[in-house]
């Protein structure tokens, strides 16, 4: 098993992937034991290291500011998808699914019902948001109404927001694909399409939006699950709240 595990890291396979292999297998063969069918658990013993942690990688505002200046300058096409994502801290799967009916100006709403994914790295499919909070309402700021409505000038009588010229959903992977590409002709850090959500994220957070407010925005399930990501930057998050404790206090000394 152990030489299985090497060789098939060797090649590729994902480590989360991998290891619920030798789970299910390990199950199997456990079942088999209980059964006298065989001898012993192969698998048993047999583990599969964690990978290291994807350390989060973020753009200061200035290089956010300078990859949209960099994409409309080249009139790219995708210019406001980028723009969707960073100004409302969308998922890519959640905006590459957006509906024309679904985004309502003059509210300054949208919202996500679905996401775009991938069936085994070819047919994109609409399914569910990732969590049931994250279908939810998203504010639009006028800067990213205003890159909607060039898209909707730009594409006219689609039902989605962003397709190809047929009409069909852009593919998860080309976006990500265009991103690194527009991404390095700009000269900046390579990150993930996905990073531009945590860029919305750690710009909310570092501006002192308050806390239920950015989690809301994100639609995480719950605070827990903000603080787990972005704990560190909540640090102003604590000083605000004992310099409440201290205004309360002197203004009780003072009356």
């Amino acid at each position: 098993m152990e030489l299985f595990v090497h060789d098939q890291l060797a090649s590729g396979r994902g480590h989360v992937t991998l290891r619920r292999c030798v789970a299910t297998l390990s199950s199997a063969l456990g079942d088999a034991v209980r059964q006298h069918r065989l001898a012993h658990n192969a698998a048993e013993y047999t583990s599969v290291c964690r990978p290291t942690k994807y350390e989060r990688a973020c753009w200061s505002p200035a290089q956010a500011a300078c990859f949209l200046r960099y994409c409309t300058q080249q009139n790219d096409p995708l210019t406001d998808l980028y723009e969707l994502i960073i100004g409302t801290g969308l998922r890519r799967g959640e905006a590459l699914a957006l509906h024309w009916a679904d985004v309502h100006f003059d509210d300054h709403v949208l919202f996500v019902r679905h996401t775009l994914s991938n069936i085994d790295n070819s047919t994109p499919v609409f399914t569910a948001p990732k969590t049931k909070s994250s279908l939810a309402w998203v504010g639009l700021s006028d800067r990213v109404c205003a890159a909607l409505r060039r898209q909707a000038e730009r594409q006219p009588g689609r039902a989605l927001v962003f397709t190809r010229r047929g009409g069909q959903p852009l593919r998860p992977e080309y976006a990500l694909r265009h991103f690194h590409q527009l991404t390095a002709q700009a000269g900046l850090p390579r990150i993930r399409v996905h990073d531009l959500r945590h860029f919305a994220a750690t710009t909310m957070l570092s501006s002192q939006v308050p806390l239920a407010m950015a989690s809301k925005t994100l639609r995480h399930s719950t605070l827990s699950t903000t603080t787990e990501i972005y704990g560190h930057l909540l640090k102003h998050v604590a000083l605000d709240a004992v310099r409440a404790i201290e205004i309360a206090l002197a203004g009780a000394d003072a009356a």
